[in-house]
């Protein structure tokens, strides 16, 4: 991150120090059980989201520009826990808790990128709904593969941008004291409040940054439904509006599983106990990645009859290979 304060035309002189320490769960016995749990998660969202991807890419019935935002999420949640997991067992299982300078840095922007693109690709799902259900003529021309990887590659470099300017405006504060980081990874706000010089521009794009990829999000998300609910309103038959609901049953369970957890944590701010804080926090920047997969599953009929025909032709492969054998 260097390159980011000569960008700033400074040659100034920061003290960073050669690690950062992560404390994690404090007084709490047996702690490393929830660590094991962790790691079953882990392993469940691996499977689960390579299943998914999988399926829309053998499926040509699922190479529509919906499943391209359906790709993409299953991508992220399996980059975003592959980020996180991996390396909080590798910190408190093996007690590995000291972190190199740069590679707490490196752990928070990809664990901010993921979690970030986790929101904003709720976003894209919302507005393929909305056309889907309030414009449903206009659908095939408004939502287009061009303009869903279009969108899906803008949310990509906008997060990009934002959190390369997050860790860029950390390299530019100096750690004298304490460097004692009171989480379970490497957190912005944790770190840029350990700084004995002026943290100002990191303190403003630490009130800026949810707002643009936690409350800009759920506002858009909210206000889709809103259209939706009074679209749907208008229709003259309870059965096809509950048929036009069941449609955004998915896309409303992942909206409920991502910000939940989140909204419960900042609403109570200070008032939540730091242990509790870091279960609720860990607990929701793990737990959708793995619900994710499997709530579109269960609910969507396509990626279910998809998945049945798979298992019907890997089963006949498999019968076939025996009959060849015998």
């Amino acid at each position: 991150m260097d390159f980011f304060n000569f960008a700033l035309g400074k040659n100034i002189t920061f003290v960073r120090p050669a690690y950062f320490i992560v404390s994690g769960f404090v007084g709490i016995p047996n702690i490393k059980y929830y660590y094991v749990f962790l790691f079953f998660v882990y392993i469940i969202s691996v499977l689960a989201n390579t299943a998914v991807m999988g399926v829309i890419c053998l499926d040509h019935n699922l190479r529509t520009p919906k499943y391209v935002a359906v790709f993409n999420l299953a991508l992220v949640d399996l980059l975003g826990n592959s980020s996180v997991v991996p390396k909080v067992l590798d910190i408190f299982l093996f007690n590995h808790t000291q972190i190199p300078y740069n590679d707490c840095l490196t752990f928070l922007f990809f664990c901010y990128i993921c979690l970030s693109m986790q929101a904003l690709n709720l976003v894209a799902l919302s507005y393929d709904r909305v056309i889907a259900i309030v414009y449903p003529l206009h659908y095939p021309v408004k939502v287009t593969h061009r303009f869903m990887f279009s969108l899906i590659a803008s949310l990509w470099v906008f997060v990009i941008t934002v959190m390369l300017l997050t860790v860029g405006l950390l390299t530019r504060l100096s750690f004298c004291q304490s460097v004692v980081i009171k989480s379970y990874i490497c957190a912005h706000g944790q770190i840029y409040r350990l700084a004995c010089n002026d943290y100002t521009p990191s303190y403003v794009i630490a009130k800026m940054v949810p707002a643009l990829i936690l409350w800009f999000p759920l506002t858009i998300v909210l206000m889709s439904y809103i259209c939706i609910g009074y679209a749907l309103a208008k229709v003259a038959t309870v059965q096809e509006r509950m048929k036009g609901f069941k449609t955004c049953t998915a896309h409303l369970s992942l909206v409920a599983t991502y910000f939940i957890p989140v909204l419960i944590t900042f609403t109570l701010g200070a008032n939540i106990d730091p242990n509790a804080r870091i279960i609720n926090l860990s607990l929701g920047m793990i737990f959708p990645p793995m619900l994710n997969p499997i709530i579109y599953v269960l609910q969507t009929r396509e990626i279910k009859e998809s998945l049945k025909k798979l298992l019907r032709i890997i089963t006949r492969y498999k019968i076939r290979k025996v009959k060849l054998k015998n």
